[in-house]
């Protein structure tokens, strides 16, 4: 039987509702009864309560909110908590370029995924084996399946002094089920209204129990259809001007332009319109995937044994493995290349040897990959208790390992094949001429990337009251642990030998160990007023030592109100993927602006391209630090209603990210004999010639530093003989979002706004659930350099409305009808950053999947 949990009159009747948040009051009868219930730890802190309270702010979904959400994966769940913010990332837009494809990561307050922690059962898990972004590592919430989460506690503060290093921003704690007993299917369908588009779930939950012993296991199934650009309409192509955006098609066209005798020359067999200038340009828009398709299965297994009234063994096994697809379009080529062509080629127009200046291989298909994914947690301990001390050993080892595979059916295109049979006269470059299944075979190549990433840990800790303090009890935890991580993503050798052209390429390699041991008091000084103190001591074998404080306070002057604040020092220690960076690539789209002072067609510097920006090395890199306030209060008005709300602030200095390629560029690119922006021979009557690659690393940059303001509320209306309905209100404000002095709230995905309000009614076997997800209005892109002196245009707010009617045929067989984005809302529309937004909509922050509709079934044995 499923252990039960103490909560606050009002976190009780909000726990059917979608996101709901955890409320601190409690009335005084409910804290007798909390004596009988089992002590618990909460996110946060070590220390074990009757209930979920604390002085931390926490926001709990439930087993049944996700249910109630009609989402089959955690990836779309966590997205719409308005806690989320930039950083968030999914499969959504999984292209060639995507460094890390079929992965997907949380986002807290938008300081990134890598500052955000992320545990399972309290625990850390093996990172993903491919990083984000070339060097952010995170924990691939795809390797969790849904079906195996009793509960989810999103920690909305610091707690680097409890659970260490990237506990910037907050933790996300993901509770898995134990305990069940019988058996549960389910399976759900669904899809989409517009493009053909559908997902297929199942579960099956299994668990029995003994008079000391218990067993459950969890198998859990997702696979989800593709949605290709090119089914997306006017969010599937590159040229948004007829929409009142930019074009930004690339000028690597189809047929190209190329180097005759000095003079950069379109191609004579450029259609009219795609020829701008010396440029025939390409639409690269219809060639990726709006969302990619998707396989994942998962198992999961926990058992316990005890072996004495104070004794219980345990063990938590999770197998996953999934599957994902990229795509992106064929192989772009330019004279960084060094491809030409013969004047005695059967097909050049020219009658003299030429040089492939900007040119794509689109016989030969759209770059697509293969992505397979594996990960392993196994996790073995002993509880019990000494003298009414909770004690805890445990050991685990996690694994987490990707491979990223193109074949030659997929676009992969190798300079020197290509080069080979332009000689032989048997590869045509002109006129847009696609060549024979033969010669696209001779010209293509196979490609493998893998990675992978381990973890083994060991830990061990006490709590329990420690000594009398007046009438009240001081409680404690205490513990070590020790840690060890590695880490490794390795390309294709043909990368490193520069025989592919336009594709992103990461290599990193490294390994740390870390000790720890923390402390935590919990001092109450009356029973309405309580402080918690808590420090950790870290040390790691590449970053020395640190030691993080955390002071949080309760204070309930009042039955029904409550006061809490808390303060903490943390830090992240750099990834080990930026830590071992080896030279890797990404591609940038921008202008040449050394080389087009002045916008003109008949300029090739002046056309946007994606350039190639090479990173190499993160030495130098020192841990970032962080300071987080928190300042909140509780006001339970009656046991129907209740309002939550807190002031926050985090600072983090050191920040690690990427060094800016503009201050590389401004600095670098003016000179033609630069090291760090290299550039080609530059042909006659040029002072420059074309941008070849630009070096840059990771750095410490000053600090960004983000304000804001969560409100919460919930109330519950009694129907008399029509049942009852449950409302509630989560949101989240940022007054300010500062990175290197500029603020960025309100700016390009950066909405100061996010809400998500829900109304549950529930009547006998009857039930239906609504909500709304806001997401504010914000300003289209402006360079970082004119973020605060320039005003763009505003982009739209987003409401989305989801419902669902759920019907209990019986105890044990429950029918579900729902739909997500009822409404079929499209994306507001942005011009965009002409980068990773080209397509009219900001896809950090909004989804282009529409309607969805949707049915479940669960029978319980």
């Amino acid at each position: 039987m499923n252990k039960s949990f103490k909560y606050s009159l009002c976190a009780l009747a909000v726990s059917s509702l979608c996101y709901s948040q955890l409320t601190l009051a409690q009335q005084s009868d409910d804290q007798a009864k909390a004596q009988q219930v089992e002590r618990i730890e909460v996110t946060g802190s070590r220390i074990k309560r009757n209930d979920l309270e604390g002085a931390a702010p926490i926001d709990v979904i439930s087993r049944e909110d996700i249910a109630k959400s009609g989402f089959s994966n955690l990836q779309q769940l966590l997205e719409r908590t308005p806690v989320a913010g930039t950083g968030t990332f999914s499969t959504r837009g999984n292209n060639q370029d995507s460094t890390a494809n079929g992965g997907a990561a949380i986002s807290l307050r938008g300081f990134g995924s890598d500052a955000t922690l992320v545990l399972i059962n309290g625990r850390r898990v093996a990172v993903s084996a491919f990083a984000e972004n070339i060097a952010n590592s995170f924990v691939d919430i795809n390797s969790i399946p849904v079906a195996a989460i009793e509960r989810i506690e999103i920690l909305k503060d610091g707690a680097s002094a409890v659970y260490g290093s990237d506990a910037v921003a907050g933790v996300v704690n993901i509770i898995m089920r134990k305990d069940f007993e019988g058996a549960e299917v389910s399976l759900s369908h669904g899809g989409t209204t517009g493009p053909s588009y559908d997902e297929t779930a199942g579960s099956f939950v299994w668990g029995t129990q003994g008079k000391d012993s218990n067993v459950t296991l969890i198998l859990d199934y997702f696979k989800n259809t593709s949605i290709t650009a090119g089914e997306m309409g006017r969010f599937g192509t590159a040229n948004q001007e007829p929409y009142g955006g930019d074009d930004n098609r690339s000028s690597r066209g189809f047929p190209g332009n190329f180097v005759v005798n000095g003079v950069t020359t379109i191609d004579p067999g450029c259609p009219a319109g795609s020829a701008a200038g010396i440029n025939c340009l390409f639409d690269y828009g219809p060639y990726g995937y709006a969302v990619p398709a998707a396989e994942r299965l998962g198992a999961m297994l926990q058992a316990s044994q005890n072996f004495s009234n104070d004794m219980q063994g345990y063990i938590e096994l999770a197998v996953q493995h999934n599957r994902s697809e990229a795509m992106g379009a064929p192989t772009p080529l330019d004279a960084d290349a060094g491809l030409t062509v013969p004047a005695a080629h059967p097909n050049n127009p020219f009658g003299v040897d030429v040089g492939i200046n900007r040119f794509r291989t689109v016989d030969a298909g759209a770059r697509q990959w293969s992505i397979e994914s594996d990960t392993l947690r196994l996790v073995v301990g002993l509880r019990g208790t000494v003298n009414d001390w909770d004690w805890d050993i445990s050991a685990q080892k996690g694994r987490s390992e990707s491979m990223q595979t193109g074949s030659k059916q997929q676009g992969w295109v190798r300079t020197d094949f290509l080069q080979e049979q332009i000689n032989l006269g048997n590869y045509n470059p002109f006129g847009g001429a696609y060549n024979s299944p033969e010669v696209i075979d001779a010209i293509t190549t196979s490609l493998v990337r893998r990675g992978a990433s381990h973890l083994t840990s060991y830990d061990a800790s006490i709590s329990g009251e420690a000594f009398a303090l007046g009438s009240q009890m001081v409680s404690m935890a205490a513990g070590v642990e020790y840690r060890k991580e590695d880490a490794f993503d390795q390309p294709d050798d043909q990368f490193q030998r520069g025989l592919i052209f336009g594709t992103e390429s990461v290599s990193a390699q490294a390994e740390r160990d870390q000790y720890a041991a923390y402390v935590e008091f919990l001092v109450p000084i009356s029973d309405a007023l309580e402080f918690t103190v808590a420090g950790r001591y870290d040390h790691y074998s590449d970053f020395g030592s640190t030691l993080n404080p955390q002071l949080t306070m309760q204070w309930r002057p009042l039955d029904n109100f409550t006061l809490r604040a808390s303060f903490g020092q943390g830090f992240r220690a750099p990834s080990l993927a930026q830590i071992g960076l080896g030279p890797s690539q990404e591609s940038l789209f921008f202008v040449d602006t050394y080389r087009c002072p002045t916008p003109d067609a008949t300029n090739p510097g002046c056309a946007s391209t994606d350039y190639t920006i090479v990173f190499v090395g993160g030495e130098g890199l020192q841990p970032e630090e962080s300071e987080t306030y928190n300042l909140g209060a509780v006001w339970q008005v009656t046991e129907d209603f209740d309002i939550t709300a807190d002031i926050w602030s985090i600072t983090q200095d050191n920040k690690i990210d990427k060094n800016d390629y503009q201050n590389v560029y401004n600095a670098e690119c003016n000179n033609q004999n630069s090291t760090i922006c290299v550039r080609l021979p530059a042909l006659p009557g040029q002072a420059l010639g074309d941008l070849s690659r630009l070096y840059n690393s990771y750095v410490n940059i000053s600090s960004q530093e983000a304000t804001g303001l969560d409100l919460s509320t919930s109330y519950r209306l009694t129907l008399q003989d029509m049942g009852l309905v449950r409302f509630s209100l989560d949101w989240s404000y940022i007054n300010k979002f500062e990175k290197n002095g500029i603020d960025y709230a309100g700016e390009y995905n950066y909405p100061k706004n996010r809400w998500l309000a829900s109304a549950d009614w529930s009547y006998g076997d009857w039930g239906v659930t609504t909500s709304l997800s806001y997401v504010g209005q914000f300003e289209d892109y402006a360079p970082p350099s004119e973020v605060e002196s320039t005003k763009t245009r505003s982009i739209d707010a987003q409401v989305l409305l989801d419902i669902q009617g759920r019907y209990n045929v019986s105890e044990k067989l429950q029918l579900v009808l729902g739909m997500n984005n009822a409404l079929d809302e499209d994306p507001p529309f942005v011009i965009g950053d002409g980068d990773a937004d080209l397509y009219g909509y900001a896809s950090k922050v909004h989804n282009t999947r529409g309607q969805y509709i949707y049915g479940k079934v669960t029978y319980r044995f």
